[in-house]
């Protein structure tokens, strides 16, 4: 099966993320549930958990853009990989420093899922109808 070089990244991209999400998380419940105080570990389980969920949306779009390359389906790829890499970086970056101003630039990347998820509907919305 051929894929356009566009869905090749996004796959890769995808099986990257989702597989540093599983080692994270093992991580967490391993090596971090006994050294962390109970609030940092929640907010590691929150980058981890959104990291993966946005993983399997990043792996669903390569497929998507396949049969269907669309702009919007690019721009939701982008943005949601932005906003995944912000999102969970910053507060990945709050626990292990303990820095707290990160915890500031987290909802920058919120808004950027939100942005993504939004391309995902225009994308949705401009499909055109299969003939039944």
């Amino acid at each position: 099966m051929s894929l356009p070089a566009f869905s090749r990244r996004l796959l890769l991209l995808a099986t990257l993320a989702g597989g540093s999400a599983i080692t994270l998380g093992a991580f967490g419940a391993h090596l971090l549930k006994d050294r962390l105080p109970a609030d940092l570990l929640l907010i590691f389980e929150t980058a981890v958990r959104y990291q993966m969920y946005h993983a399997l949306v990043l792996l669903s779009l390569g497929l998507w853009f396949k049969s269907s390359p669309q702009r919007s389906l690019r721009w939701a790829a982008y943005l949601i990989g932005l906003g995944m890499l912000i999102f969970s970086g910053s507060l990945y970056l709050l626990v292990w420093t303990g820095v707290r101003v990160w915890g500031a630039v987290t909802p920058v990347g919120g808004l950027c899922l939100l942005a993504g998820w939004g391309a995902l509907a225009l994308a949705a919305i401009k499909s055109a109808p299969e003939s039944v």
